[in-house]
């Protein structure tokens, strides 16, 4: 009897997804901070960095990404701390 057990919906199997660097595979080798629409793909909505392991950017880029993001609120292309940003 308990080895009938059905479920209407099926059980949630997490599936991971394989993390990859944007930059790498795109080929991309200049980030440019004079783009903040861009850049806000790597922060949240507070106006923190992300991580590595939430974006999946290698080092290398990580650091690229956080001098620009530094850089464009410097300019005030971005803010330092919002309530909603995106």
């Amino acid at each position: 009897m308990a080895d009938d057990i059905r479920y209407l919906t099926p059980i949630n199997i997490e599936v991971k997804k394989d993390k990859y660097c944007r930059f790498k595979k795109s080929g991309i080798k200049y980030i440019d901070y004079k783009d903040p629409n861009f850049l806000l793909k790597f922060v949240n909505e507070q106006g923190k960095l992300l991580p590595r392991r939430i974006t999946g950017t290698s080092l290398k880029f990580q650091r690229k990404v956080a001098q620009a993001v530094k850089r464009s609120r410097h300019l005030a292309l971005m803010p330092y701390v919002t309530d909603q940003l995106k």
